[in-house]
């Protein structure tokens, strides 16, 4: 209970001091190419229940369409506004809207395509049952995974390799999980973004 109330008290007061930098990113957006501000897409939260995760635009119109849901390192899709929110992460903070509304907390698993969702072993699974977040111990550690994603065959390596080990990382932080680490991850995330 204390950690939904953090989330609704830290999400709605996000949501009100960066509305200057919300509004300001989603007109960059607009005016690159006219298109959509928000890219919406269907991800699995707690309970494997389905839901619509909102970031700012970074690809070109049609950009499912024309490449993989995962984004892989140098990929042509990614507009010059969107590389720089990808890099500084500004493209997440839509997700605040997420945590307000339940879909999502500050920090939990990340949530994943409802594709890979279904490549999960049951312990895998565990991630489920918690709301999945904005960050997490695995994506912490993760922060640079695009680079990674390289080559004809980087889902091989996505689903071998990156996604058991993101799986595991949040699977041991949900163990020891607690609301000072919760804080003290959220804070590692906000320095890091700063460099």
């Amino acid at each position: 209970m204390l950690r939904r109330w953090i989330d609704v008290l830290a999400s709605a007061g996000g949501l009100v001091l960066l509305s200057p930098l919300l509004v300001g990113v989603a007109l960059a957006v607009r005016w690159q190419d006219g298109g959509p501000i928000f890219y919406r897409a269907t991800r699995v939260g707690k309970d494997g229940r389905p839901f619509r995760l909102y970031k700012f635009r970074t690809m070109v119109l049609n950009a499912d369409r024309l490449g993989p849901a995962v984004t892989t390192s140098g990929d042509p899709r990614i507009t010059p506004v969107g590389r720089w929110l990808r890099r500084t992460k500004l493209d997440e903070l839509p997700q605040l809207f997420n945590v307000l509304v339940g879909d999502m907390s500050l920090v939990g698993p990340r949530p994943e395509d409802p594709r890979y969702v279904a490549l999960y072993n049951p312990e895998q699974r565990e991630v489920l049952r918690v709301r999945p977040g904005i960050t997490s111990a695995a994506s912490f550690a993760y922060r640079c995974e695009e680079q990674m994603l390289v080559g004809a065959d980087w889902e091989t390596v996505y689903r071998e390799q990156v996604m058991p080990a993101k799986l595991a990382l949040d699977r041991d932080y949900l163990v020891r999980r607690t609301v000072f680490s919760d804080v003290w991850l959220m804070v590692q995330t906000v320095l890091f973004l700063g460099r």
